[in-house]
């Protein structure tokens, strides 16, 4: 049976650190002659980056509107149009008031795949009804999957953890030799997680029925790196775990004369090779006064050459007095918008200090850049506490009951990678791991796989329906 082009749907949730690497996936299948419908809320659309001419025609917007919550701030469709635990709740909530809207579109066009978040655990009972395949595209890496157990015990609330304490140790189920477990500070949020929030569920309950009502799991992840946990994963789920590899991002050359790049460029051009520190904390996390205070009199004590990208700044968390007057020349902080994968990929960039996200973590390390990491959310400790592990970062040492660093720990830290020894081992095994994460024929190969499992997957799907009717 000759392979026909599939039509699959995409459907993340509402945050951009979520929808970016959905979009990316979307590209990667419609590079292979797939088409997709990618569902989200129309602001969100919007705030999309413009789509390159050649997926004009494969990839389509599809959007819904997000229904009004009370006590959800007016306008808000993602994760950084909201602040606090309240309104993510509330914002789920409203995510959950998608469902007819959804269900609409798949009864109307059958895609052959949707590909999904882990928050819709309305949409597994309509896929089936439909016959549609549907996978769960976890854009996180295997093990911060694996650290919460089986899909059946997150759906019933059986996890044997119920404490602090109980997520400060690897899990009983991982068997071999791992640091993965959350610091003092961190356990509260891991508690949480199993627990009800405003729009009633856990997300523990949504990931485990979104995984059992599903076919697959991706999963950006690959044998060649910490290859123990994708075993682990399908043991203890019971479904097909695909790896997407690391979907290592394309330096994009173009807009070299964009407005933002050319001072940017400019003023790495005069500094030295390998001396800058890159400064980020991606779309999500929202420093307190405090946090950017000591962060920011961190840098300066530094005495090390750093790139501040500081997108989230609000009037309660202003800079210190006089900061950029004091670092100038040395230090520049960035306000706006700004391309991290052209200032990382840049010569004089040699440190990455970062929160370890999952996506900034695979741009620092292909561009073999050593980290230093500064966790704040969900999987950030647990990343950071493997990426530590394995000789790439050097943690920020913090207060392990609130979390707290100093600017004397920042500093240090800074130092640390930059001019010490030890930074130098950091640095070569970065260069080391480079070649893996910045692999693209290698990592090419996943998607190719991974495509390739769509359509049989597909094919034996319609074989078997012939026989049925036969």
């Amino acid at each position: 049976m000759a392979a026909k082009p599939l039509h699959i749907a995409m459907f993340p949730w509402l945050a951009f650190g979520h929808i970016m690497p959905y979009l990316d996936l979307a590209k990667l299948i419609a590079g292979k002659g797939h088409t997709i419908s990618f569902l989200t809320t129309p602001r969100n659309i919007q705030r999309l980056p413009k789509l390159p001419p050649e997926y004009s025609s494969s990839i389509s917007f599809v959007a819904i509107p997000l229904p009004s919550v009370p006590g959800l701030p007016a306008g808000a469709e993602a994760t950084m149009d909201i602040q606090g635990a309240t309104e993510m709740g509330l914002l789920k909530k409203a995510f959950d008031g998608l469902e007819p809207a959804v269900v609409r579109f798949l009864e109307a066009a059958v895609p052959d795949w949707i590909i999904t978040d882990f928050a819709p655990y309305w949409l597994p009972p309509a896929t089936a009804r439909l016959g549609i395949s549907s996978a769960f595209f976890f854009i996180i890496n295997a093990w911060f999957l694996s650290f919460f157990g089986a899909a059946e015990d997150l759906v019933s609330g059986s996890d044997y953890r119920t404490r602090p304490e109980d997520f400060m140790v690897p899990p009983r189920w991982i068997k071999f030799d791992t640091r993965l477990a959350y610091r003092r500070f961190e356990a509260n949020w891991a508690v949480g997680t199993g627990q009800n929030d405003e729009s009633g569920l856990s997300d523990h309950y949504r990931v485990g029925k979104t995984i059992i009502g599903g076919d697959a799991i991706l999963i950006r992840h690959c044998h060649e790196f910490e290859p123990d946990w994708l075993p682990l994963l399908e043991e203890l789920h019971h479904r097909r775990v695909v790896p997407l590899g690391l979907m290592p991002p394309q330096v994009d050359s173009a807009g070299d004369d964009d407005e933002a790049w050319i001072p940017i460029k400019s003023w790495l051009d005069r500094k030295e090779k390998g001396s800058v520190v890159y400064v980020a904390f991606g779309s999500e996390v929202t420093l307190t006064r405090e946090q950017l205070t000591e962060l920011a009199h961190g840098l300066e004590l530094s005495n090390v050459p750093f790139f501040w990208a500081l997108r989230r700044i609000t009037d309660s968390a202003v800079l210190p007095n006089g900061f950029e007057e004091r670092v100038m020349g040395r230090g520049i902080v960035w306000k706006s918008w700004a391309p991290q994968l052209k200032i990382l990929s840049h010569g004089s960039v040699g440190g990455f200090l970062t929160h370890c996200g999952w996506s900034s973590i695979v741009e620092g390390l292909m561009c073999g850049h050593p980290l230093i990491t500064l966790p704040f959310l969900v999987d950030q400790g647990l990343n950071s506490r493997i990426i530590v592990d394995k000789g790439l970062a050097y943690e920020v040492a913090r207060d392990e009951e609130n979390g707290a660093y100093t600017r004397e720990s920042v500093a240090e830290s800074m130092r640390a990678v930059m001019r010490d020894d030890k930074g130098g081992k950091l640095r070569e095994r970065a260069k080391e791991v480079s070649k893996v994460f910045g692999d693209r024929e290698l990592h090419s190969k996943y998607i190719d796989k991974f495509v390739e499992y769509l359509v049989d997957h597909t094919r034996e799907k319609m074989l078997g329906h012939e026989d049925d009717a036969n």
